[in-house]
């Protein structure tokens, strides 16, 4: 099929370049680092912040402008350190405070920004806050930096809601009092080793101005926020009837995401007076620092007030990682997201996978490629791993030639699968277990990385420990395998890092092309970003490119037609250069 001329198409510019100068999160590409799986320097089997700093010269030389650190800070680890004893510590699983100013030096070395993430809906129950609440009486000051009620029922006996954790079972759990007798519930969104703290409480909120603060301080450039649509709740606390997931309202497909009933836990109006508050802390600092939202809402909209010029900077677009493989779908997604964001002045912030979902190149390789199931197990239907990971790559092209910031989950750039034949016995997230197995959870996803192909654990530690197996077959996916390697998926994210800088794809523009002939018109996304066009073929036949077309890179060989043209087959992405006017 051919593609013809482009003076045959049409173009509809949707989103204008940046202006100068821009601020370096506008246009960042963020890789995310899951200390536990990323680089084990002590031997034990879990990653460290000594193992972070030793490989951060390959991130460097993989072209990325940023990292983000999930938590390391002091955690039983209840739920992988989402559950925080201790904001102002680095736990010992993971180093010092030492090794942690060693890290922010090493990256400002190599010219890598740092963010860490902030979990400011819950504690640990570990946590010296709720420790002194489980000591002190109801009303106390104590408990009030936390939510506690008194349960219904002629005893107290039924939880004071029917709301329900994302992770499974009740969200609320009863304590037994001081005296030894049955007393209140409180809140737990999550596990219940995470007790939600009290944000209508002005002491939890001039604490985390201080967290902010003593991080900053140290030189942080910015903060994930973790659930940060979750901080205030509907203060009346109704009984609500959906399913208590992350997003904003039900849980419910058949239902448009505009007309679902607003869950009281999540993206309350209240919640902006939060971030408000932590811009003002973050502008007494130099250098452009950056709030990113985890904030799982209904509409674009409702993520757009998350980024208003006084609020956050930052806010991950899950609407297009729950996108299908399909090009209107994804063609909606990305105006959406872009047309949104553009109304509040802030940069679209693109993401594919991160710790929470099935990686990209396995859910990509399922019948249904939204946001994926919660975890893959062996007794599972397989995703088709080569498919899966062609489109990966596809997709990763695609996110990358998007105006805006965007954010890589380690081991993307490796083109990592999903573990989805790990052992149940060695299952951690609490989600397997609070839905006793009905999820697989998030393991799948966090197993550590392969470095090296012939060593112990894949060069991951160096006695070979690792604290999930990795696959036997990751031999193919270690770095060292793939560095250089023309073809490799690692050498495909080096050489679009390195088109994306030079073309300044970030800062750049998008504007629709139309008029594609044939079965093209509805099956491959076109777009121009500046003097680059971007063609993504989602369909199921071939796109022959016109005679002489400069391609700048491809997920996959453009070669096969017979004539010398280049040829786009299906689940492949080509950015290429335009003629000059």
């Amino acid at each position: 099929m051919p593609l013809g001329t482009l003076d045959e198409t049409t173009s509809t510019l949707i989103h204008s370049p940046a202006g100068p100068d821009p601020e370096w999160w506008r246009t960042a590409v963020i890789y995310q680092i899951y200390p536990r799986s990323f680089a084990d320097a002590d031997g034990d089997g879990i990653g460290d912040l000594p193992g972070i700093t030793a490989r951060l010269h390959h991130l460097a030389e993989l072209g990325v402008d940023a990292i983000w650190l999930s938590p390391f800070y002091t955690s039983p680890q209840h739920d992988a350190g989402y559950d925080v004893a201790d904001y102002r510590q680095v736990d010992p699983r993971f180093g010092t405070l030492a090794d942690a100013d060693a890290l922010l030096a090493r990256a400002r070395e190599l010219g890598l920004r740092v963010i860490v993430d902030l979990v400011p809906n819950h504690t640990s129950d570990e946590h010296e806050w709720f420790q002194a609440a489980l000591a002190a009486a109801p009303g106390s000051a104590e408990r009030n930096r936390y939510i506690f009620r008194d349960g219904r029922g002629e005893s107290g006996e039924e939880p004071p809601t029917n709301w329900e954790s994302v992770f499974g079972g009740r969200a609320w759990t009863r304590i037994t009092e001081p005296d030894g007798t049955l007393g209140q519930w409180y809140l737990h969104l999550f596990d219940s080793h995470q007790p939600d703290l009290n944000w209508e409480n002005e002491e939890v909120r001039a604490e985390f101005d201080d967290v902010l603060r003593f991080w900053l301080d140290r030189g942080v450039d910015g903060f994930r926020v973790d659930v940060a649509h979750g901080l205030i709740k509907d203060q009346e606390f109704p009984d609500w009837g959906g399913h208590t997931t992350m997003v904003g309202g039900q849980d419910d497909d058949s239902v448009e995401a505009g007309d679902r009933p607003q869950a009281p836990m999540w993206d309350q109006p209240g919640v902006h007076e939060v971030y408000r508050r932590w811009h003002r802390v973050l502008a007494d600092y130099d250098g452009d620092r950056a709030l990113v939202a985890e904030a799982w809402t209904d509409t674009p909209e409702a993520l757009a007030r998350y980024v208003r010029p006084d609020e956050m900077h930052q806010a991950f677009n899950f609407d297009f990682l729950c996108t299908r493989w399909d090009a209107s779908e994804l063609r909606a997604s990305i105006t959406r997201g872009l047309t949104t964001s553009d109304e509040v002045g802030a940069p679209t912030t693109w993401v594919m996978s991160n710790h929470d979902v099935v990686r990209a190149s396995s859910r990509l390789g399922l019948a249904e490629t939204g946001k994926g199931p919660n975890g893959i197990g062996a007794e599972d239907t397989q995703p088709d791993a080569a498919l899966g990971l062609r489109r990966a790559s596809a997709a990763a092209l695609l996110m990358l030639a998007l105006p805006g910031s965007a954010y890589l989950y380690q081991g993307e750039e490796l083109g990592l699968p999903e573990h989805t034949a790990l052992p149940d016995q060695l299952r951690q997230d609490p989600a397997f277990f609070r839905t006793e197995g009905a999820e697989k959870g998030r393991d799948g996803c966090r197993v550590p990385l392969p470095w090296e192909a012939d060593a112990p654990g894949f060069g991951f530690s160096p006695t070979g420990t690792t604290w999930l197996p990795q696959p036997e077959d990751w031999a193919s996916f270690a770095r060292d395998a793939q560095m250089d390697q023309p073809g490799s998926t690692l050498e495909l994210y080096r050489a679009a890092l390195r088109l994306r800088a030079e073309w300044e794809l970030g800062a750049g523009s998008l504007a629709w092309v139309d008029g594609l002939p044939g079965a093209a018109r509805d099956s491959v996304l076109a777009f121009q970003n500046g003097s680059v066009l971007v063609l993504v073929n989602l369909g199921e036949q071939d796109l022959r490119l016109p005679e002489g077309t400069e391609v700048l890179l491809a997920s996959a060989d453009l070669s096969g037609s017979g004539d010398g043209a280049a040829v786009l087959a299906p689940d492949v992405t080509a950015w290429v250069q335009l003629p000059q006017v």
